[in-house]
């Protein structure tokens, strides 16, 4: 296996890192009950998605 030569500084080892960073999901408004979905996904509260029942949510008592 190859070993390092010279040690890497921080510095330049942070610069390399600078693209590790969480991402903020999109979010969207549901059409059928209006609450806010992440994009691409079924609503949670209605089981709607792009305006077609995708999922039949069964009623809680």
């Amino acid at each position: 296996m190859a070993h390092p030569k010279h040690r890497i500084s921080k510095s330049r080892r942070d610069k390399r890192r600078t693209h590790y960073k969480a991402v903020i999901a999109t979010l969207a408004t549901c059409s059928n009950c209006g609450s806010t979905v992440k994009f691409h996904t079924v609503c949670q509260d209605c089981g709607y998605y792009r305006g077609k029942l995708a999922i039949e949510k069964i009623a809680s008592i």
